[in-house]
C-alpha cells in the first residue's frame, strides 16, 4: 500500500505546483512587465514577488522560477498543432521549415528568424529527466501555453 501512496502523493503535489505556478503567474506578470530588461533589482519589487510566490505555495521566488523553467522546458518540446510532445529539436525543425516556406515574411526577417532557429538547434535543450512532467504538461497544455508559451505556442 505504501508503494502506491507515495507516487500518488508525489504526482498530486507536482500537479499542485503547476496550478500554483499558473495562479502566481497571473499576479506576477503585471509586476514583472514593468521591470526594464537590465534594471537593477528593486528590493520592493523583489519583496512583492517573494510574497506572491509564498502565498502561492512556493518556498521562494527562486523555487517558483525553477518550476516555471521546468514547465517551459517541457512546453518547448510540444507541437502546438497536435498538442503532443515531440521534443524540442522536432519543434525547431518544424519552425525552420515553416519560416523557409513563408512567402509573406520579409527577407530580412526571414534571415534573422532562420539564424535564430539554426542557433537554437546547435544547443539542444536538456533531456526531460522526469517523463511524468510531459504527462502533466499535456494535461494542462492549453493553460500553460497561454501563460508561459507566448506566441510560440500557436
Amino acid at each position: 500500500m505504501r508503494e502506491f501512496v507515495r507516487p500518488a502523493a508525489f504526482a498530486l503535489s507536482i500537479a499542485c505546483l503547476v496550478e500554483s505556478a499558473l495562479a502566481a503567474t497571473k499576479e506576477m506578470d503585471p509586476i514583472t512587465a514593468k521591470i526594464a530588461e537590465n534594471a537593477k533589482p528593486d528590493p520592493k519589487i523583489t519583496a512583492q514577488l517573494e510574497g506572491i510566490a509564498r502565498k502561492s505555495g512556493f518556498a521562494s521566488f527562486d523555487e517558483y522560477n525553477n518550476v516555471v523553467d521546468n514547465i517551459s522546458l517541457v512546453l518547448g518540446g510540444f507541437d502546438p498543432a497536435t498538442k503532443k510532445y515531440v521534443g524540442s529539436d522536432a519543434v525547431l525543425k518544424a519552425q525552420l521549415a515553416q519560416v523557409q516556406a513563408d512567402k509573406k515574411m520579409s527577407a530580412k526577417d526571414k534571415k534573422e528568424a532562420l539564424a535564430d532557429i539554426n542557433e537554437a538547434l546547435k544547443y539542444p535543450a536538456p533531456a526531460i529527466e522526469n517523463k511524468g512532467n510531459i504527462d502533466l504538461v499535456t494535461k494542462y497544455y492549453d493553460k500553460l501555453a497561454e501563460a508561459f508559451g507566448g506566441d510560440d505556442q500557436q
